[in-house]
């Protein structure tokens, strides 16, 4: 077994690795990323089977508008990939209700507030909240250096900016709802409708349960440049791998860490390839999978809440037709509740890659008893949602998967979406701060702040690459 050493080895090359890596061989690291699967990207990749190219999940990707940090991290590492803005970003489709999602803010709010029956100056006074809201974490987002642990010079500019902030004082600890009663648009079932799509999507939990500025943010994602990556967002990772290798870091995949050890000097870890040795350890993985590879049993307030969230049931369909990428929200029974089939995601695919055009189908799942019997009905309705909401997708040869599918694509443990739903209250403040799950272990990913996106875990990266630089330099 040959045996290496570096300053820091990162398990797993999902955007949350890939950018601590990025980061850290960019200041001159001995950097190593082993990653389990024969591609990069984690949850958010491109996978080939029989000829076709598919997203692994149904995801949008934000923030390469100008000032965004997707943009930012394009540029600065000169990343080899064609970003196509998306205009209309997504359409929403249920009963009764077809709406499209364009990248101009004020053009959306106008179709709300014109909808039959819309209290139309409720609904842009709601939506002016949500912007200026979203414009305070998103700022924020896009200069991770002002998050904790704060410098000096980030709690002056705080301290300067203290007036700007007073708009999130009105949402934390409260759910979203709590909001839009506030603007009287409780019983507006169109917004309201459309805001618990979009919670569960993106936090993972309905509009009653999402904590207010969190949701605010994750509403706001639409006008944030969001963009297709050409040939799919896979090709953004491997990009990063080779921004990675330029800057002299190692990315090794198709090889899985098998354990973690503590000794003296770091940490030792065992992978399929080789023996190592390395100062540091970023873990792009769930917190539960950490622990079973130092060889102790899942526990924490952390691995409670990841298990608190949900699997994914997909379907990755071929389809017929042309135009470019772009994504729909379907809700089949806007009565019951917005999960398991019942409200899909689907992101088409632009074509833009050799073999037949595609789309990915997703849906959130409780685990737990009777999950197979239930994978297949939550399948079923999937397709019936998908035919009754989008039938000009014509649809060919149907692949589908389960959560445990969903783990063989993206090596999440048991199918797991991942992240934290962000229900409300202050409990979801107390993880601000890089997670360093023991000493020179750092958690990366989906399941620390800020998390659940493409953006978000790549912020994260970024944040745990500069607590180990000021630890380290």
């Amino acid at each position: 077994m040959t045996h290496r050493s570096f300053d820091v080895l990162v398990a797993g090359a999902g955007f949350g690795g890939l950018s601590a890596a990025l980061h850290l061989a960019e200041q001159g690291r001995s950097v190593c990323v082993c990653e389990k699967l024969a591609y990069a990207g984690g949850c958010a990749s491109t996978f080939q089977r029989d000829g076709a190219w598919y997203e692994a999940g149904a995801t949008m990707f934000a923030g390469f508008d100008e000032g965004g940090w997707m943009r930012h991290l394009v540029r600065r590492f000169r990343l080899d990939v064609d970003i196509v803005p998306l205009d209309p970003v997504a359409g929403f489709r249920s009963p009764g209700l077809r709406v499209e999602v364009p990248a101009d803010r004020h053009t959306f709010v106008e179709t709300m507030a014109s909808l039959p029956g819309a209290p139309g100056p409720s609904v842009r006074a709601f939506f002016e909240e949500v912007r200026s809201t979203a414009d305070v974490l998103w700022a924020l987002f896009s200069r991770p250096e002002r998050l904790p642990p704060f410098t000096l010079p980030a709690l002056l500019h705080h301290v300067r900016s203290l007036p700007d902030l007073l708009p999130l004082v009105r949402g934390v600890g409260r759910p979203l709802t709590a909001r839009l009663a506030a603007h009287g648009l409780a019983g507006f079932e169109p917004l309201r409708l459309w805001l618990d799509a979009v919670c569960q999507i993106t936090v993972q939990t309905s509009a009653d349960r999402a904590e207010a500025p969190v949701a605010m943010a994750a509403v706001d994602y639409f006008f944030r440049g969001t963009a297709h990556v050409g040939g799919g967002i896979g090709r953004l990772a491997d990009a990063m791998v080779q921004a990675i290798r330029a800057r002299g870091g190692e990315v090794v995949l198709a090889n899985r860490v098998r354990a973690l050890e503590r000794v003296t000097d770091g940490w030792r870890v065992q992978t399929r390839r080789f023996d190592a040795r390395a100062r540091t350890v970023v873990a792009g993985l769930l917190p539960q999978d950490v622990d079973r590879l130092r060889g102790i049993e899942p526990s924490g307030r952390r691995v409670q809440a990841v298990r608190e969230g949900w699997g994914a049931a997909m379907l990755y369909l071929r389809v017929d037709g042309a135009g470019g990428a772009h994504h729909l929200q379907c809700v089949l029974d806007p009565s019951l509740p917005l999960v398991e089939g019942n409200l899909v995601l689907v992101s088409v695919g632009a074509g833009d890659r050799p073999g037949p055009r595609t789309a990915t189908v997703s849906t959130h799942i409780r685990l737990g008893e009777g999950l197979p019997d239930r994978v297949a009905q939550v399948q079923a309705r999937m397709r019936a949602n998908v035919g009754q909401n989008a039938p000009e997708l014509r649809i060919g040869h149907v692949m589908t998967a389960s959560p445990r599918t969903f783990e063989r694509f993206t090596g999440r443990e048991d199918g797991l979406v991942g992240g934290v739903p962000r229900v409300a209250g202050l409990r979801g403040y107390l993880d601000l701060w890089p997670v360093e799950h023991t000493r020179d272990l750092w958690l990366v990913g989906d399941s620390v702040f800020p998390g659940q996106s493409v953006l978000a875990v790549t912020v994260a990266g970024h944040r745990v690459a500069a607590a180990i630089d000021r630890r380290t330099t």
